[in-house]
């Protein structure tokens, strides 16, 4: 079977009786099989989704058609799917079995998808490798020597190795974003609030997103319409209204693009990387869009403020996990707070624990003010400062990482040096903006790479806007030669 980038051409086969649901989904999983050494998935829903393919057959046989129908999706495993396991890659939730779903997949279940298996991350999505998983790394399909990016790095590889059509990944500092730039897909972080939380096993409450992995803008445009919206499950969700995403309207005036001086001039930021930003500029310009420069003082804070921050909310929201009420329990202790200690210290891995107790110290009474309060102050900074810029500026584009992929291992025992990966993509959570990240470049070393663009919030259609017009001048989806 030919490999499908956007689901209006899987729709058109299927209208015409080219391809039929079933043949796809088994199309689908021999693709998960060929990939398993990959270890993208951790489950794979076969019988189920075989099912569903067969039930959508038929209601396609009887003229019923969804918005998704023909959309086979996985989803990262770090959001509740009623009666399947959840475990966020880590020990600690081990045998859990949800009791619901996240709204964010029965929405898309309600419009038709199949979701054909969960994916394999970065333990509570705490990371920028997806090493850090205790089921072992996700492998990068282009090179098995490189990671593929994280925490969501599990759904992109699955988007890249076409698995799926496409896939769910969260994004608290960039985890969606920066896999999509190593694995060559689109991946977007939607403002916060636009998709319910409501079903995401929380790691930074304030900054948690779920976004999706395409190979089409189409697609993304899609999935973001039919997962937003108001939700009465999660008070964080936003009540506006949910605008037509998937009519993907044209640019029809010149727009204002900056791009942001120190980033550009960062010196850790890879030439060729670089370059093509700047070639991707000159061709805004050349067709009667403004750029221009912002400096942006902020920028060596934004790493610091992120991880003071996240890794507070972090300390609190994995305090349930204590080994009584469910997930992993140590087998051989006999009293509460060695339960806890034990429970705790063996169920959660070194990354995550590494973060818990980074958290708890700068909540701690005698630090408070000095880090977790001085970190608030800081994003509101950064956040007023990000939302100055859009004031007279469309978009913010930058690249959205420093480099390629890197080689599994080449960073895990520096944690400093992998939390900087993140340095481009983390301005975007601080400020509750909308971002995304295009693979419009390849570099030298044969890799993808992307670029990066943010908005002001709840401007999604725009972003999408721009995004199709890049895509189809500089776009290049990565496709790998198995």
């Amino acid at each position: 079977m030919k490999r499908y980038d956007r689901l209006a051409d899987i729709q058109d086969d299927l209208r015409n009786a080219r391809i039929t649901c079933t043949a796809l989904v088994n199309h689908y999983l021999d693709g998960i099989s060929r990939c398993a050494h990959l270890n993208a998935f951790l489950e794979v829903f076969s019988d189920e989704a075989r099912s569903r393919a067969a039930e959508a057959d038929q209601q396609i046989a009887n003229g019923h058609w969804k918005p998704l129908t023909g959309a086979v999706i996985a989803i990262k495993d770090v959001l509740c799917y009623r009666g399947h396991g959840v475990s966020a890659s880590s020990r600690i939730l081990e045998g859990f079995e949800s009791l619901y779903s996240a709204t964010a997949v029965q929405r898309l279940v309600d419009a038709g998808a199949i979701i054909i298996g969960r994916t394999n991350c970065d333990e509570f999505a705490m990371g920028s490798s997806n090493e850090n998983s205790a089921y072992g790394p996700v492998l990068n399909g282009l090179d098995e020597r490189l990671v593929p990016g994280g925490s969501s790095g599990g759904s992109a590889v699955a988007v890249q190795m076409d698995c799926c059509l496409a896939a769910l990944g969260t994004d608290t500092g960039g985890s969606v974003r920066l896999p999509a730039s190593f694995c060559g897909v689109l991946g977007m972080k939607p403002t916060y609030g636009r998709i319910s939380r409501y079903g995401l096993l929380a790691y930074g409450s304030s900054f948690d997103q779920i976004g999706p992995f395409t190979r089409s803008v189409e697609d993304m445009a899609l999935l973001l319409e039919v997962m937003s919206g108001a939700d009465e499950f999660d008070s964080t969700a936003s009540r506006k209204d949910v605008p037509p995403y998937s009519e993907l309207v044209e640019i029809t005036k010149p727009l204002n693009v900056v791009y942001i001086k120190e980033v550009m001039e960062h010196p850790d930021l890879d030439g060729e990387i670089r370059a093509r930003c700047n070639e991707v500029l000159a061709w805004l310009e050349e067709r009667g869009h403004h750029v221009r420069a912002w400096s942006f003082p902020y920028l060596d804070y934004l790493v610091p403020a992120y991880y003071i921050l996240t890794t507070a909310e972090a300390s609190s929201n994995l305090a349930r996990y204590d080994g009584v009420r469910y997930g992993f329990r140590h087998p051989e202790v006999h009293e509460v707070e060695n339960l806890y200690r034990r429970s705790r210290s063996q169920g959660f891995g070194a990354e995550v624990k590494r973060r818990i107790m980074l958290g708890t110290f700068v909540l701690s009474a005698g630090y408070h003010d000095a880090y977790y309060g001085t970190g608030q102050k800081v994003r509101r900074l950064i956040h007023d400062s990000t939302r100055e810029i859009l004031k007279t500026a469309d978009f913010i584009l930058t690249p959205t990482a420093a480099s390629t992929a890197f080689r599994v291992g080449e960073k895990a025992a520096d944690p400093v040096s992998m939390y900087l990966s993140d340095i481009f993509t983390v301005q975007a959570p601080l400020a509750g903006l909308p971002a995304i990240s295009l693979p419009v470049g390849q570099h030298s070393n044969g890799l993808p790479f992307g670029i990066q663009l943010m908005t002001d919030k709840f401007k999604e259609m725009e972003l999408l806007a721009l995004s199709r017009t890049l895509m189809q001048s500089h776009g290049a989806v990565a496709v790998p030669v198995h």
